[in-house]
């Protein structure tokens, strides 16, 4: 006599907990490739902030380390004596002589400038003439964003390396020693920029 196998297929309960383990096992998945691609995200946020801070601290570093500094004197091509040092300092804002090369063969000797102008750090330069040509020769000068969302932008200067930092500087005949900038942009507080001014 023959015994005729028995077809058996999965019960309802072992279907069940097939599906229940598939979809907590996709829930996984999904729930891992997004929080994946939020860190991405954030680590590129993080790193393109760290870049904006080092590429703007070098440049303004830069520029404050070639500030023309001394009392008379400096090539003048003839003209006359001239005072070499320009230093300003007020609410806002921050000027200063330096040499600046813009591309491979234009610069030399400006007046730069770095002031929160509407929620934008912005870089103005002028030749050392013009500033003297009106009262605000800001205004229609050659400028270039730094930083956007600015929210918060202070100066303090120290006269030496041992006094205290000053929020003002009466004299722009002569260099401070130091500079620091603080800046806050998109809600977060760059570390502090100590620079230093060649003297």
């Amino acid at each position: 006599m023959i015994v005729a196998e028995q077809q058996r297929g999965f019960t309802l309960v072992e279907v069940m907990v097939s599906l229940t383990i598939l979809t907590m096992v996709l829930l996984g998945t999904v729930t891992g490739m997004r929080t994946l691609g939020n860190t991405q995200a954030s680590i590129e946020r993080a790193t393109a902030r760290v870049d904006e801070v080092r590429t703007v601290s070098g440049f303004l570093r830069g520029l404050m380390e070639s500030a023309v500094v001394g009392g008379q004197g400096g090539l003048t091509l003839g003209g006359g004596s001239r005072e070499a040092t320009y230093f300003r300092l007020g609410e806002g804002y921050i000027e200063w002589k330096t040499n600046i090369l813009f591309g491979e063969a234009y610069g030399g000797v400006h007046v730069v400038r770095i002031a929160d102008e509407d929620g934008q750090l912005m870089l103005r330069w002028l030749e050392p003439e013009l500033t003297r040509s009106s009262p605000e020769p800001w205004a229609e000068a050659p400028s270039r964003a730094l930083v956007r969302d600015v929210e918060e932008f202070s100066i303090a200067v120290r006269e030496t390396f041992s006094q205290d930092w000053r929020l003002d500087w009466e004299d722009s005949a002569t260099a401070p020693a130091l500079v620091r900038l603080q800046i806050k942009s998109a809600g977060r507080y760059w570390p502090d920029l100590i620079l230093q001014v060649q003297r």
